[in-house]
């Protein structure tokens, strides 16, 4: 819960060890996309805030609540495994923090959770966002037009394939 630098995250995952460029690599592209991106230096678990978000898209608030959610996590750096900041993010965008500290509590969206993990798993994912369309895929945040791109060639492939 108390998460870890991002140092320790890249040793853990053999990566190089230059965060600083890595971190200024991402906020340029951010920037190119015009998306937030604070100065972040740790990273948290992020398992509790999916079931959260999966919660808050039941409750016709899922977009609202994954942009408060990234904004949190992303720009101000805030710890998305501590419930307090959970709950006021469903706060924010005017979820009943009582029923999501319940749904928290009693893990309700675990096993949904555990299911996308799974498929992510099969799929190959490694990051989010993640975009697939039949063979091909985008990884990270995408302008546009690489979307579209990804949308039609995968809709050109699919007509050839079932023609």
């Amino acid at each position: 819960m108390e998460g870890l630098t991002l140092e320790e995250l890249f040793r853990k995952k053999g990566m190089p060890a230059d965060v600083d460029r890595v971190v200024d690599q991402l906020k340029a592209k951010a920037e190119s996309l015009g998306l937030p991106f604070g100065d972040r230096k740790m990273t948290y678990n992020t398992r509790l805030a999916q079931e959260a978000g999966l919660w808050a898209e039941t409750m016709g608030k899922g977009h609202e609540f994954h942009n408060a959610a990234f904004r949190a996590y992303f720009v101000e750096g805030l710890n998305l495994a501590q419930k307090e900041v959970l709950l006021d993010l469903m706060e924010s965008v005017g979820l009943d923090i009582k029923e999501g500290s319940r749904v928290l509590d009693e893990r309700r969206f675990g096993p949904a959770v555990d299911r996308d993990w799974t498929l992510s798993r099969e799929k190959g994912i490694t990051a989010v966002p993640s975009f697939i369309m039949g063979n091909e895929r985008l990884v990270g945040a995408q302008p546009y037009n690489m979307l579209e791109s990804l949308v039609r060639n995968g809709l050109e492939t699919f007509r050839k394939n079932h023609a």
